[in-house]
């Protein structure tokens, strides 16, 4: 047929020629940034990888995700040795900061390294970030002072903030392995031009946003180990050997589209951006336990954090080329993803934090062991991630499972809100399972939902943008509960704060115990609310595949 014929013959030539021709074939042209992928003008593509090259850069990637992931929390169970050794008697005041570094940092360059993927290539970007992030956990490990390690934080935050956002970017434009020798052959395509794409795409950034989820659960208890049995500037230099390995084999099998036509980059708006993250999530860490949320301090976290949003808006609305453009939000899954997205990041971390508290100050569970709680629910994740993503990839519908994985959150905090001082332990492990079973049906295929709806030449945005509200819903989450349960407890306590609880004796103590018990309820069932507002979201969300 006539019409056949010259769909395969625009195919052909959009694969060989020149960046100038190709962009005449139409937005929905195959590139080398993988099947699914459009075409965007300005970019080359790099040589094809083969199926062992695809297999080794997503083994790359997944690796660099959970090196990011760890380095953001793997610090916050090692602060005693670190401050014996560099501070004894001043570091306990430093250790907000200390913890705070890496994601403040990393949270204020995301929406920069979005922009730069989309005009420069994914693949130098990855690689610098990558750089970056081994040379701040290079002066992590030689760092002689608290100062010092604080500042390495600052530095490899700003590499980490770009790894986990960046490696999803690539990891969603690699092609799938099985289909790697086969893209190139023309007529094997659908009616959209995309050579080789299964209908249900492929599993990769559902992998990676599981890997990012375990990876957040098993750092405390990692970091605590190489605290305890090799030291802890080991937290940091085990990431060198690792990281070096993965930027050579990156620089040699990752294979993904080259921009020749340069873009300009909105470092005003990135600034505002970086600005506002930044007061937000210091009125998130402070509010409340560093000052009180009335003091001339956080007010005026409060009004700077208001004024950058204001002239962040403004700028996104009248920028030649947005950091973050505000026409993104114009699209229904966009604007969906993003605020549940948000939800999840709060319900997620603020239920994280909280279980823990509770094991250590009820339960009297030492930090360590503490931290093994959360295996169950790095299993959960990653068992029903791999499973969602291969039927995802066999064409089930996104939606199915966004819904079905705000049902199980919303189940497991539920279930939180039944902690008593003597609960039985397993139950606490069931929840954790039932909550990773949960968020790793959200998690990889919000990720990949908002990926695959990007319009062309905006996919780094839009993967940056669904992160940086993850981030942000994380750290409000956390400081939001935090002050619900220190309330409560103020009503309900014997006196005092919830840090004179371990001075207590008696029927004072078992008083202290029973009103931490019930504010942590409280906290739970928040966190219900928040998830099942999740799911009202979600419902919004379309319910098939559809691409921009």
């Amino acid at each position: 047929m006539p019409e056949a014929k010259t769909t395969a013959e625009a195919k052909t030539t959009a694969e060989t020629q020149t960046t100038a021709e190709a962009a005449k074939t139409g937005p929905e042209t195959e590139t080398a940034a993988g099947p699914g992928t459009a075409a965007e003008p300005g970019a080359v593509a790099d040589r094809p990888p083969g199926t062992r090259g695809v297999t080794i850069a997503v083994a790359l990637c997944i690796v660099t995700i959970l090196l990011a992931v760890l380095d953001s929390n793997i610090v916050s169970s090692a602060t005693v040795p670190i401050v014996r050794d560099l501070d004894p008697v001043h570091g306990v005041d430093r250790i907000p900061w200390l913890i705070a570094a890496y994601q403040l940092a990393a949270t204020a360059a995301l929406p920069l390294y979005g922009k730069l993927c989309d005009s420069l290539g994914s693949k130098i970007v990855f690689i610098g970030a990558l750089a970056t992030f081994l040379t701040g956990s290079a002066l992590c490990g030689m760092a002689q002072s608290m100062g010092e390690l604080i500042a390495a934080r600052a530095f490899q935050g700003i590499g980490g903030g770009g790894l986990m956002s960046v490696t999803m970017v690539v990891l969603h434009q690699l092609g799938p392995a099985d289909e790697a020798k086969d893209g190139a052959a023309a007529g094997n395509g659908d009616a959209q031009g995309e050579p080789g794409r299964k209908r249900g795409g492929d599993s990769k950034g559902s992998i990676g946003g599981i890997i990012a989820g375990a990876g957040m659960a098993l750092g405390p208890w990692l970091g605590g180990a190489l605290a305890d049995h090799a030291g802890w500037r080991w937290i940091f230099y085990v990431n060198l050997p690792v990281g070096i390995a993965v930027l050579v084999a990156a620089i040699t099998f990752v294979k993904l589209p080259v921009r020749t036509t340069r873009h300009r980059i909105d470092f005003l708006g990135a600034g505002l951006a970086a600005a506002f993250s930044t007061a937000l999530l210091l009125v998130a860490e402070w509010g409340g336990e560093e000052y009180p949320w009335t003091s001339p301090t956080i007010v005026g976290l409060v009004v700077a954090a208001v004024a950058a949003l204001g002239l962040f808006l403004w700028r996104q609305a009248t920028a030649a080329e947005p950091i973050l453009p505000l026409s993104l939000f114009a699209l229904r899954p966009m604007r969906y993803g993003f605020a549940v997205q948000g939800l999840v990041g709060v319900a997620m971390m603020g239920s994280i934090v909280y279980v823990m508290i509770y094991l250590q100050v009820v339960r009297g569970v030492a930090a360590t062991s503490a931290g093994l709680f959360l295996v169950p629910m790095a299993i959960g994740m990653t068992v029903v991630g791999l499973v969602s993503g291969r039927l995802v990839a066999a064409g089930w519908s996104q939606k199915t499972f966004v819904l079905s994985g705000t049902v199980f959150a919303s189940a497991a905090l539920a279930l939180l809100t039944t902690l008593g001082t003597d609960t039985g332990l397993w139950t606490v492990r069931g929840a954790m399972l039932l909550m990773g079973i949960g968020f790793g049906q959200l998690i990889g295929q919000l990720i990949q939902l908002v990926q695959e709806t990007a319009p062309p030449g905006q996919l780094g945005v839009a993967t940056t943008g669904v992160r940086f509200f993850q981030t942000l819903g994380s750290a409000l989450g956390a400081s939001v509960f935090g002050a619900v349960l220190s309330r409560v407890y103020a009503d309900r306590g014997p006196g005092g704060t919830t840090s004179d609880i371990d001075g207590l004796t008696g029927a004072a103590r078992r008083q202290a115990l029973d009103a931490f018990v019930s504010s942590t309820d409280v906290v739970f069932a928040c966190a219900t609310g928040v998830m099942i507002l999740a799911l009202l979201l979600a419902t919004r969300l379309p319910g098939t595949r559809t691409r921009t």
